[in-house]
């Protein structure tokens, strides 16, 4: 299936009511799934999302449902997060491709082979069946050129499926519990009242609420920074193609050696580069560069600075407004920027080098996206201490999908005033400016 887009047609566009009980902030995976258990919960829901149900980063990611590699306190939600996809895809009105093929990390060097192996103890913790394969043995499981990897670690329970099937499924499972999702509909601004929040401004009138959820993904900074919240986050665009039908090489997903591809349910391979993410500057790449200074020596130079495409525009980019007039958000629908041409070339270089069976499978459709990235490369899951009733589940830094689920779960249970079950301390708001210090997690 083809990514969602501007150019999608509209399919939610339930009536707005005057009031409900929560109104979510962005349709994408995380939104979706917070309103599902919000519902669950006996709460009513609006979700209001200004361009199309997961029409960003939730139909354009990888597809990976994975606990390998993940940050260690992001596991124990994301083991919730993989068994709540394999019940859903049980009870969505569609088959969303969800398998257990597994994840598998490679390693060219003993070095490479060292830092995935350092992961390995974190499994162990949680009991995962996370394994280390010897050369022979990646050469067994995966069909690629034999004798190119030193070893490598695979989960076998990890899992895979359609984000541009399952999200649009599980937004119809909202509907049908009576959850209320309104595409083409920007909120323009949180409505206060007393101290606190007390609903939403959109570009189609106000609702009232008791709480909101900003799951706003790139979004999110902006719309929070004009109510005086501070909230680190910058993009980066990440390329992405899918070949045609292809002979079979792994059932899963698998990184390793600048590459990382994804078997389909449509008998193809979602692939991508590894070192081809770029970063637009903007004003707030400045406001908040010492801040992802750790972040950047991790990333140890995958990630490159673009000056162009609109740099004025997003140097003098209002950061505040009133709600009474339009807003970037109706401006700019869906983010939905060109795949990068180089990102492309690495890709097919990559396959003909490593993977010789899929080096002549064409490219059928390429895409990219822009993933919103916070400066310890870990979500933001918490109630926002100055705005009573505002809570914000964003900047999953690419790895979003996978995990939608669990921290919707989450979340509704943060707004809902039950236990969260997690310790989410990692993800709270206040570590950006409490002087907590920026420890990166695996990265995008």
């Amino acid at each position: 299936m083809p990514i969602i887009s501007n150019h999608s047609p509209i399919r939610f566009a339930d009536a707005l009511p005057e009031a409900v009980d929560t109104v979510v902030i962005g349709a994408g995976v995380v939104g979706v799934a917070t309103a599902w258990y919000l519902l669950q919960a006996g709460r009513s829901v609006l979700i209001c999302e200004k361009g199309r149900v997961a029409g960003e980063q939730s139909s354009r990611n990888w597809g990976w449902i994975r606990q390998q590699g993940r940050d260690a306190a992001e596991l124990p939600i994301m083991i919730e997060s993989l068994n709540a996809w394999e019940a859903l895809s049980k009870q969505l009105d569609v088959d969303i491709g969800f398998s257990r093929q597994g994840v598998l990390y490679l390693a060219e060097t003993e070095t490479e082979l060292a830092a995935r192996s350092d992961w390995l103890k974190i499994a162990q913790q949680h009991q995962l069946d996370t394994r280390m394969l010897s050369s022979a043995e990646i050469d067994e499981l995966f069909r690629s050129r034999p004798g190119q990897w030193r070893g490598g670690i695979f989960t076998p329970s990890d899992a895979r499926a359609e984000p541009a099937l399952a999200v649009p499924a599980l937004a119809r499972a909202v509907q049908r519990q009576g959850g209320r999702i309104r595409e083409h509909c920007a909120v323009r601004a949180l409505d206060t009242a007393a101290g606190r929040v007390c609903g939403v401004v959109t570009e189609a009138g106000r609702v009232k609420a008791e709480s909101v959820v900003c799951c706003g993904g790139a979004w999110s900074g902006l719309l929070l920074g004009n109510h005086g919240v501070d909230l680190p986050q910058l993009t980066v665009r990440a390329s992405v193609a899918r070949t045609a039908p292809a002979p079979f090489v792994f059932g899963g997903g698998v990184s390793g050696g600048g590459l990382a591809l994804r078997r389909r349910q449509d008998g193809g391979y979602t692939v991508a580069s590894g070192n081809t993410n770029e970063h637009y500057l903007s004003a707030d790449s400045f406001r908040y560069l010492r801040q992802f200074m750790p972040a950047l020596r991790s990333a140890k130079g995958s990630i490159r600075v673009r000056l162009d495409d609109g740099l004025i525009n997003r140097l003098l980019r209002p950061r505040r407004w009133q709600a009474d007039q339009p807003t970037v958000f109706e401006q700019s629908r869906v983010l939905n920027p060109a795949p990068s041409v180089k990102a492309q070339h690495l890709m097919r270089v990559a396959l003909a080098a490593r993977i010789p069976d899929l080096a002549t499978v064409p490219f059928v459709e390429a895409w990219a996206g822009m993933i919103d990235v916070m400066p310890d490369v870990v979500p933001v899951m918490d109630e926002v201490a100055q705005l009573p009733g505002a809570y914000v589940a964003t900047g999953f830094s690419g790895h979003g999908f996978g995990i939608g689920p669990g921290a919707g779960r989450v979340m509704a249970d943060l707004v809902s005033g039950h236990p969260p079950g997690h310790d989410l301390s990692r993800f709270r708001l206040a570590r950006f400016h409490d002087g907590t210090p920026m420890q990166p997690g695996p990265g995008l």
